[in-house]
């Protein structure tokens, strides 16, 4: 069975079986349903009263930590049940909402506005709120809810009916970890060992291959800052990998050279942002990266004050892949003067996409003045610079991160990323953005009107 087809089966299994509220009222259980009606009856109670109203919140917790307990024993079946009670058993009243929204109508334009509409933000608010703030309440709560959304999130594809319990985590979690409750802290080589392992761990862009790789990237000419949550202790929720160079960095090779010699920080005048990393899954939706590059910006030019230049050095990961299904139409957009040197490159009389595809995988045999190097820069440009999602983001999600903070495209590096997976994922191609400090909102409000901010480099490739 393909996977399109195990999708589709397991999607009409998902449809098929009874929502909580026909198990919780049944006697026997049935095939697929991990716990029984009988144990979904006390779970669902246990659930109840963590939430209850009348027991303080110390009490709350106490009652949290002990489901919480029953979970970490629980196998992924039973965890999936108990995500449904969450989900579909503690929703907002319907009927309070109907009536303090007719409230609300009615006050309009009266004294009793603001009352009403107070009442009415009341009433969306659902017992599930105050379960999931009964969980956080005890020690380990935070750390159990996080998880417990990083375990969920592969499910929502094909089972819609968690879709109010993600929401819910997401919005708690986007109070919660506020980035005014989060701590900047500088990750060095003198850092816990317990630390160091962690960004060993989560370094998401660039694989560490070990301890004198992480020595490396926490040398003297290299800084690494991290966000950090006090229910959290000891663990970065995202951090960032700098170097301190003389000029913008064109190949993330040297950067990651572990016998390369330390630059002279007092010569440098650029920092390049070369690895942004989230290490938790369950946060996903929540955004610290705008924050934390501007933390770090600030603390970079209170050390150094001589940096004039802010940058990155990124991949592009999307960019293979999106060739893969457009080459043709690339293809097609291609001048005809272009066409035929390509064609002549390619030893082909006709220009097959298929074909391109193919001769791409030997790009770092290509000269500067090779016609299809030239080609893939402009496609990439193009990629970059004009392809957008239906409601306007840039499609590359790396793209999207970077100029959603206010940042612009300023140069692509050809064979940057020599590595599988830089290959694998943009024939080694990356790019650097530059945050211009005095630009960062007219590049915001250009990338909102649809027009993504490029340097003239980036838009000559382009033509």
């Amino acid at each position: 069975m393909n996977d399109v087809a195990k999708d589709d089966l397991e999607e009409t299994l998902s449809r098929q079986l009874r929502n909580t509220r026909e198990r919780l009222g049944a006697v026997l259980g049935r095939q697929g349903e991990a716990l029984s009606p009988w144990v979904l009856r006390r779970t669902l109670r246990e659930l109840r009263n963590v939430a209850d109203p009348m027991v303080s919140d110390v009490e709350g917790g106490r009652r949290a930590a002990g489901v919480a307990g029953w979970y970490a024993q629980a196998s992924p079946e039973q965890r999936r049940d108990c995500w449904l009670l969450m989900s579909e058993q503690f929703p907002p009243d319907p009927s309070a909402i109907e009536a303090a929204r007719a409230a609300y109508e009615a006050a309009r334009g009266t004294d009793e506005e603001a009352r009403a509409e107070v009442r009415l933000r009341k009433a969306f608010a659902s017992p599930r709120t105050r379960l999931l703030q009964r969980f956080a309440a005890f020690p380990e709560g935070v750390r159990f809810l996080v998880d417990l959304r990083a375990e969920l999130l592969p499910h929502l594809k094909r089972e819609k009916r968690l879709l109010a319990l993600d929401a819910e985590l997401e919005d708690l979690f986007s109070t919660w970890f506020d980035v005014g409750f989060l701590d900047l802290r500088r990750i060095s080589w003198d850092s816990p060992a317990s630390l160091i392992e962690k960004l060993i761990k989560y370094e998401a862009v660039h694989d560490v291959k070990g301890w004198a790789d992480a020595k490396n990237r926490l040398d003297e000419d290299r800084r690494c800052y991290g966000f950090f949550h006090p229910r959290l202790p000891g663990e970065p929720l995202i951090f960032v990998e700098v170097a301190l160079l003389r000029d913008m960095a064109d190949s993330i090779t040297p950067l990651l050279d572990e016998e390369g010699a330390a630059d002279d920080l007092g010569k440098a005048s650029t920092a390049i942002f070369y690895s942004i990393s989230n290490t938790q899954t369950g946060l996903r939706g929540v955004s610290f990266g705008d924050s934390l590059i501007k933390r770090v910006v600030e603390t970079l030019r209170q050390e150094f004050p001589q940096l004039k230049v802010f940058a990155t050095l990124s991949p592009i990961p999307g960019l293979r892949g999106w060739l893969g299904k457009n080459a043709e139409a690339m293809l097609q957009a291609t001048p005809a003067r272009a066409r035929q040197a390509l064609a002549r490159e390619l030893d082909q009389g006709e220009l097959d996409a298929p074909k391109l595809l193919k001769s791409l995988d030997g790009v770092a045999a290509l000269d500067d003045k090779s016609p299809l190097r030239r080609w893939l820069l402009g496609t990439a440009a193009r990629y970059l610079g004009s392809t957008l999602t239906p409601d306007g983001r840039p499609l590359d999600g790396v793209a999207r991160f970077h100029l959603g903070n206010g940042a612009r495209v300023e140069r692509l590096n050809w064979l940057a990323d020599p590595s599988a997976k830089g290959m694998k994922q943009s024939f080694g191609l990356m790019v650097n953005y530059l945050y211009d400090l005095k630009r960062l909102d007219k590049h915001r409000a250009m990338l909102a009107q649809g027009k993504v901010p490029l340097s003239g480099a980036i838009e000559s490739l382009q033509d």
